[in-house]
Formats: C-alpha cells, structure tokens, sequence
C-alpha cells in the first residue's frame, strides 16, 4: 500500500510510504500528537505484553479455538484491543454528547466484541462490534450520538476501510 502523509511541503505534495502488499493514494491524516503509550510485546502471541509504566501487564496465550494452549489467566491481543476501543469510543460518545450535540446521557456503557480469522486472499483480519448502551436519552438521539462518536473516535478511525466494524445502539 503506499500511503500519502502531508508534510512540510505545498498541500499538493505528499510524502509516500511504500507496502508491497496493496496500492493507493489514500491520504493519511496528519496529526497534533498529544500522547504517546508505549508498550512491549515479548514472545508473541504466547509470551507478555507490558506498557512502559507497567499499568497494563499481562501475559499472553493464543486461545484453544486457534490451536493455542489457551492457558489460564492469561490474555489475548483481541482482549486489549477490545478493551481499549470500548474505553476509546465511550470517551468519543461523551465528548461528542457535551460539546457537540448538547445532551446528557445519564451513563454510557459500550461492549465491544473483537473477532479474529483467516482472510479469503490469506492472512488474518479483525472483526468488530460495538454496542453502546445509551441511559436517559431517546432513541433517535442516542444513535445520533453513536453515529457521530464513530466518526470521531481515534480508534474507529484506525479501523475505517480495514476492518468491519458494526454499531448498534440500545436506550437503557
């Protein structure tokens, strides 16, 4: 794939990153960094993962569905993942709720499930479902407020064009 990313140049030029696995044009956005995690994986899928800080410390197992040892009290990627996009994108409905729609959701909960398989052309891809439970609100705001949180959380905007991310709204 070959990615475009604006840099330092007139708007009309871009700086291109080459991938032997796909071609575009597609442009990357540019970002204001304003934190970066840090985290490191050791002995892959069955080994340990650790942030820089050491908050978030698991070891890991593949599953016994995919062949794994699926050993106890232990974790897998999709589990981080999923975690991190349901906390990700209940952060996106609040801050979306507030500052731009003006509602007031009494409690917002989101489950997020994260599916991994094989891909028809090879390789594995992800497959994701949100569930937001929306309190207090009537159900045509609540999917407003889902619609528009989708738009704006960083890691449904990672996952766009990639990876199939279902949404669904439910008034609690």
């Amino acid at each position: 794939m070959q990615r475009c990313v604006p840099a330092f140049f007139p708007p009309r030029h871009a700086v291109c990153v080459l991938s032997p696995f796909l071609f575009s044009m597609e442009p990357v956005m540019a970002l204001n960094i304003l934190y970066t995690a840090h985290a490191t994986a050791t002995g892959g899928r069955n080994g340990h993962t650790q942030t820089a800080d050491g908050q978030v410390s698991h070891d890991l197992s593949v599953p016994k569905s995919m062949g794994g040892p699926g050993k106890p009290d232990t974790t897998t990627p999709e589990d981080l993942f999923a975690a991190g996009y349901a906390a990700c994108f209940g952060s996106a409905c609040d801050f979306v709720a507030k500052s731009q729609l003006k509602l007031n959701p009494a409690s917002i909960e989101i489950h997020c499930d994260v599916g991994i398989g094989t891909r028809p052309e090879g390789g594995f891809g992800l497959k994701v479902g949100l569930t937001a439970r929306i309190g207090g609100l009537p159900k045509a705001d609540a999917d407003a407020l889902v619609a528009k949180a989708h738009e704006v959380c960083p890691y449904s905007n990672a996952t766009r064009n990639n990876v199939e991310v279902t949404l669904k709204t439910e008034v609690v």
